[in-house]
């Protein structure tokens, strides 16, 4: 039975990729997908009965498949009536529900069923596939991890995240935001092994956090051992792929303007068109243009064929470079600082690598040198195993480095209560530090009233109509008096996750009772449970599905090297009556092989156990047979042999052909019935 890893690994759960990596013994492990990848990509996908994460499911939507699920982070903690999920459904080729409470479902097809997967169950499969991969690397189970979001997510997709690793089998010891945990990749000098960064002066480090699918920026000051998290400032609806979709619709304005073709509606060219944006903008990373080409997709079966410039590059994602510097300059003003105060720029997430986002940052800071010896694919992962080797028990994850690092992280929006019929107060800032509790005294509007409405909001707008609500409750039982006699005291607590409860006490009384916000786009504790089973199931399933592929793979193998044997007996100087038998015992075979190599199979497991079973038994019998043949054959070396030899031999063969009942057309014809 394997054993337990005692200690916690570190995930960047990324809009585009994600990442693993652990402590252990005073460095940090980078683990490599099943591919020998050091990043994932953030997909799953349903293809064939087969469940695929990571690499085999980027390779499909490559090819302009269907059944690819990806930017699940971008819909996680969100309702469908969303305006950020509105516009995402018009650029993704899966289907986009809603469910239960206006939640978000993809709707996916997998075994002749029709599902309609929560962003949570997406995110968990990338999660377990993860956490394996860590398993494979520790040679132990693992438990326990600390998991990065966007210092922008607010709680409902906070706790979505929780709840994902709740379902991958993972109990989540921290979330940490990912400018937070990139700061201490930076701080702690994190290459292979852990060693101090700089002098102990204190600094002010800028973090520059261009991923896949969000944009933070955060201002964190170092200072002998203590992250303190002066400011934050993002959009969890900016990143990379806003900058791939940009290519991709002046790749389709192209089309439409140049070869009057109009592909907006076409959801395979669309993808094959998208996968090539991505590539175009990795390649004009390092070189000044890149042709573009995508097969057959013109009218007449043409090939698109265009080249893009960087420079054209840059002007078609000014919008996007533009939003990212405003967001730069909102972290300093609300960190009261100005450009000249800070001392370090790290650069992180893959997007930063774009050259115009690394000048227009540099000149935005007077043409500072930019810090971007952390790589920006791993450095998330890498502050998340950090701070897991940090809250961790486990001797193996303890270092003197880490002993006295203290993490100061702070809220990214302001949370309070609506008041005065749309007024929305608020009880803790945005940007203060994290964990904290606010307490405020309220009453009652009318005489005698004996229950008040509490509703909780986050933003930074004066109207609560323009925040975002995440749930509300009534406290009953309040006692009767005069309107503003009853003191109602109302607790915002949030913990080092980020995550908020909320508790009410009516003093009069001395009744106190705890409540958790009932924000209904979250998943409830019976739905996580629902799903943990369902994953565990699923697990099951794709546990027997590789070992059916395995064995399949097996027989298929058996099947070609059985079929060489009878290609080369064929060519030999054989008795008639030998080839029939030869025939007989191996006519199968044509039939065996298209079967295992058509398309997807939908009988029942056990149903298809059996066939490959059976297949196997007569692949056992048919080789006997062949190899007595060849050996037979060898014997004569093209010489007449006497027919006392002849005979002897016919008993041989016949002898490994097994009884008379299992030989020859019955065993040929009733596998050829099952194989069909």
């Amino acid at each position: 039975m394997q054993s337990t890893f005692e200690g916690a690994i570190g995930i960047d759960l990324g809009t585009t990729y994600s990442c693993v990596a652990v402590f252990l013994h005073n460095a940090v492990d980078v683990i490599p997908n099943d591919q020998g990848n050091r990043t994932t990509p953030s997909r799953i996908a349903f293809h064939n009965n087969q469940l695929l994460v990571g690499d085999a499911a980027f390779n499909l939507s490559a090819r302009g498949a269907t059944g690819v699920v990806y930017d699940a982070k971008r819909l996680i903690g969100r309702k469908f009536s969303d305006k950020e999920v509105k516009e995402d459904v018009k650029n993704w080729p899966f289907e986009v529900v809603a469910t239960e409470n206006d939640r978000v479902g993809v709707k996916v097809e997998h075994k002749g069923e029709t599902l309609v997967l929560e962003p949570q169950q997406i995110s968990a499969h990338l999660l377990t596939y993860l956490k394996q991969c860590a398993e494979r690397h520790l040679g132990k189970k693992v438990v326990r991890a600390v998991i990065t979001v966007p210092a922008y997510f607010n709680d409902a997709q906070r706790q979505a995240t929780r709840d994902a690793g709740a379902i991958a089998g993972l109990d989540v010891i921290r979330i940490i935001n990912e400018p937070t945990a990139a700061a201490l990749c930076y701080g702690l000098g994190v290459g292979t092994a852990l060693g101090a960064q700089g002098t102990d002066a204190a600094k002010n480090v800028l973090v520059f956090d261009f991923g896949g699918g969000t944009f933070d920026v955060s201002i964190i000051t170092i200072d002998c051992g203590a992250f303190e998290v002066r400011s934050t400032a993002g959009d969890t609806h900016l990143g990379g792929q806003d900058v791939d979709q940009a290519v991709l619709k002046w790749f389709l304005d192209d089309c439409k303007k140049r070869h009057q073709a109009d592909f907006t509606s076409n959801t395979k060219v669309k993808a094959k068109l998208r996968s090539i944006a991505e590539k175009v903008k990795r390649a004009l990373s390092h070189s000044t243009q890149e042709e573009v080409a995508c097969d057959g997709i013109l009218p007449g079966g043409d090939d698109y064929v265009v080249t893009l410039s960087r420079a054209k590059f840059d002007e078609i994602n000014a919008g996007v470079y533009k939003r990212c510097l405003d967001m730069v300059d909102r972290a300093l003003k609300d960190a009261s600082m100005k450009t000249t105060d800070i001392h370090e720029i790290v650069m992180v997430g893959g997007s930063s690598r774009i050259p115009k986002v690394r000048e227009l940052v540099s000149q935005h800071f007077q043409n500072r040198q930019l810090c971007t010896g952390v790589n920006p694919d791993e450095a998330i992962a890498v502050g998340a195993a950090i701070q897991a080797s940090i809250l961790s028990t486990d001797a193996a994850q303890q270092s003197d480095k880490t002993a006295g690092v203290v993490l100061m992280d702070v809220v990214s929006l302001s949370l309070g209560l609506d008041v005065d019929e749309g007024h929305f107060d608020i009880l803790i800032p945005r940007n203060t530090t994290i964990p904290y509790t606010k307490t405020k005294e309220f009453s009652t509007v009318y005489n005698n009233q004996t229950e008040v409405e509490v509703e909780v909001f986050e933003g930074e707008r004066p109207l609560t109509k323009h925040n975002h609500k995440l749930g509300s409750f009534t406290l009953e039982g309040i006692t009767k008096g005069k309107a503003g006699t009853p003191s109602i005291v109302v607790s915002l607590s949030v913990d080092a996750n980020g995550i908020l409860t909320v508790a009410a006490t009516e003093t009069k009384s001395s009744k106190t009772k705890n409540l958790v916000v009932d924000c209904k786009e979250r998943l409830s504790t019976d739905a996580v449970n629902k799903m943990i089973e369902e994953a565990a199931k699923m697990r099951s399933s794709d546990k027997t599905e590789a070992s059916f592929l395995l064995r399949t793979k097996e027989v298929e193998s058996a099947l070609v090297s059985l079929d060489e044997k009878r290609r080369k007996i064929l060519a030999m100087s054989i008795s008639s009556r030998k080839l029939e038998k030869l025939t007989s015992r191996c006519g199968f075979i044509e039939k065996a092989l298209a079967w295992l190599q058509g398309p997807a199979r939908e009988e029942e497991d056990d149903v298809l156990d059996g066939k490959v079973e059976k297949i196997w038994r007569l692949i056992q019998k048919a080789d006997v047979t062949a190899k007595k043949l060849l050996l037979v054959a060898g014997k004569k070396s093209g010489k007449k042999r006497s027919r006392d030899d002849d005979d002897d031999d016919d008993e041989e063969a016949g002898d490994a052909g097994g009884d008379s009942e299992d030989d020859g057309s019955d065993d040929e014809n009733d596998d050829d019935g099952d194989s069909d």
